[in-house]
């Protein structure tokens, strides 16, 4: 390669993780990593040998079984957060119960790794909400011009174009802000009679 050359890689590979971060950031990445990791702990110490100098210890137990179909369905509710993202609310939410269920079963949830893993995964998918730009919509709302006040009576420093709304009239002292519409005197709230 020369001082000269395109650097065509570079290219490809910013572009790469462009296109990478706007694909995790359209979904719950997060909460699907730790929920997929949380089930490897939970589905492979119970069928795990230690060996400590001579000595092995077997962590096998009688929910091995159990513990299999909970980690391997932590694992595919974790690719699901990524791949399937409207059912968020529900993988996260079994995501959690499969980690509670996972303490009895699987030795205390693989050690607490997978359980916590799993746990706060499940919770970030819950919390999860898509970030979407919402378009700006014009208000409806007219404010009622002011023919009886006069532009001595409005407080110093208050200026049409320091209003909220464009064309909205100052509020001066004695202003009604209850809400209330001044034809039938109602503030949209429904009677309980």
């Amino acid at each position: 390669m020369s001082a000269e050359s395109t650097g065509q890689n570079e290219d490809y590979l910013r572009a790469f993780r462009r296109r990478f971060r706007d694909w995790r950031g359209s979904r719950p990445f997060w909460a699907g990593l730790l929920v997929l990791l949380g089930g490897f702990p939970i589905m492979y110490l119970p069928y795990a040998n230690l060996q400590l100098g001579h000595l092995t210890l077997a962590m096998s137990t009688t929910g091995g079984a159990g513990s299999l179909i909970i980690g391997v369905l932590l694992v595919v509710l974790g690719i699901s957060l990524w791949f399937q993202r409207h059912v968020r609310t529900f993988a996260g939410t079994a995501a959690i119960l499969l980690a509670l269920v996972s303490i009895p079963v699987s030795n205390l949830g693989g050690f607490g790794f997978g359980f916590l893993l799993s746990l706060i995964g499940g919770a970030l998918a819950i919390a999860w909400a898509p970030g979407q730009e919402e378009e700006r919509v014009s208000s409806t709302y007219k404010t009622p011009s002011r023919a009886t006040a006069a532009p001595d009576t409005a407080p110093q420093g208050t200026a049409s174009e320091d209003t909220a709304q464009p064309g909205a009239v100052p509020l001066v002292k004695g202003d009604d802000l209850s809400g209330t519409t001044p034809t039938n005197g109602t503030n949209g709230r429904h009677s309980a009679g």
